[in-house]
């Protein structure tokens, strides 16, 4: 059964004041656009029609006070919690690269923002953001036509080393015309976004395989063992030796 909590409550009140439900429903419009709001212990409020479609279930009321780690793999589900600590504490995400579980049980590739939800005295209650599907996003904007191949280049190559001329002869642009469409359509440039598949695929492999840090980063296209590690603790606050100590000891518990 749903447990509607306190803070539920509170946000849940929020959105129905104002006028602000009606304005939220227009997400209900846009298809492939995930878009939901959580309280400030980070379970659900309210969610679009995508969103329910994307986590597997008929009516807001089955989500309604449950939380990420009900509908994504663990990992997944506590950087999402860790990104709305973030944003309650007045950070932004923006257009962050994320892979995440769909309905058929795959794996696809996301970007989101989040943002504070933040009541009359501009105290944070909550959180809200959204998040398109990358390839069904690809589909929807003819701008992103130029992205489609250095995108599918990079996340099936991102191992090797990929230079931005390689990117831009595939696209048959220039660097700068790729750095822009980069830009405009997924928020960060050809290199953020190279990095950031890399460290996806290495927190991944980190799970799944019980390679040696120092060989999931060579085999994820870092050459060198500190800057992955420097990299990985940026993006996931968190070292690739504390991450995979944790999620071990987290699955050891659940096989109890």
């Amino acid at each position: 059964m749903n447990k509607m909590t306190m803070s539920t409550v509170c946000v849940d009140k929020f959105i129905n004041q104002y006028g602000v439900k009606q304005i939220i429903e227009m997400f209900d419009l846009m298809p492939d656009v995930i878009f939901w709001v959580k309280d400030e212990k980070g379970c659900f409020v309210y969610a679009n029609q995508f969103f329910l479609e994307h986590v597997g279930v008929t009516s807001l009321a089955q989500i309604i006070g449950l939380s990420d780690f009900d509908f994504s793999l663990a990992h997944i589900a506590k950087q999402f919690i860790v990104d709305d600590q973030k944003v309650m504490h007045g950070e932004v995400v923006n257009n962050r690269l994320e892979m995440n579980k769909i309905k058929s049980g795959d794996i696809a590739w996301f970007t989101t923002s989040k943002r504070p939800l933040l009541n009359e005295e501009g105290k944070p209650i909550g959180s809200y953001g959204i998040s398109r599907h990358l390839d069904k996003t690809s589909l929807a904007l003819s701008g992103m036509d130029a992205l489609k191949e250095p995108v599918a280049y990079v996340r099936k190559n991102y191992m090797q080393n990929i230079c931005l001329e390689e990117l831009a002869d595939i696209t048959h642009i220039s660097i700068s015309a790729l750095e822009r469409r980069f830009k405009k359509y997924l928020g960060k440039t050809p290199k953020q976004f190279i990095n950031e598949v890399r460290l996806e695929n290495a927190r991944r492999l980190l799970i799944e395989t019980n390679l040696a840090i120092v060989i999931i980063a060579n085999d994820t296209g870092y050459s060198e063992h500190s800057y992955f590690s420097r990299q990985f603790q940026k993006l996931f606050k968190q070292s690739p030796s504390a991450f995979r100590k944790e999620h071990c000891s987290n699955k050891t518990a659940m096989d109890k």
